[in-house]
């Protein structure tokens, strides 16, 4: 089996002097992305971090901000917006909103500390076709909690 080759994305560092978004480990779906700016995120608090790059994604490409595990779990940093969409048109600077997710304590974030991960992925432009009624399945219009979950294993 050939492996396909990976998608090119255009990159502009708009800071020379950070590292472009990359890999930890082979394999690793989500490249490092670090802020720009030293930051403090008071507790329950958010900010919007710069990250130094923007890029270029071919059309039929997004790229998703997603948080990073290390920094959910040790601190409860977070993503307000998780995944954050980097659309294929999008030109700008990508920025990540952080939210504090301790009440008690405040988060220090240094120049060049990885703040989330940036996946790209292929994906597909619907065209969506009005109908009046849909087509059955089997899990019809159940949603939030339909199949169980939580409160049925915790009922009593």
């Amino acid at each position: 089996m050939t492996a396909e080759p990976p998608v090119e994305v255009l990159l502009l560092r708009l800071d020379p002097d950070l590292p472009a978004p990359s890999y930890a480990h082979p394999g690793d779906a989500g490249a490092d992305l670090v802020t720009r700016v030293d930051v403090v995120v008071p507790p329950q608090g958010r900010v919007t971090v710069p990250t130094g790059v923007a890029i270029a994604l071919p059309d039929g490409y997004a790229a998703f901000v997603h948080p990073r595990s290390g920094l959910a779990a040790k601190h409860g940093l977070t993503i307000v917006n998780a995944p954050g969409t980097v659309d294929a048109g999008y030109r700008g600077e990508i920025s990540v909103t952080l939210l504090n997710t301790d009440v008690e304590h405040a988060l220090e974030l240094h120049r060049g500390d990885r703040v989330a991960q940036l996946v790209v992925q292929r994906v597909e432009r619907a065209r969506f076709v009005e109908v009046e009624h849909l087509p059955g399945s089997h899990r019809g219009d159940g949603g939030f909690g339909s199949s169980g979950g939580w409160k049925a294993a915790h009922a009593g």
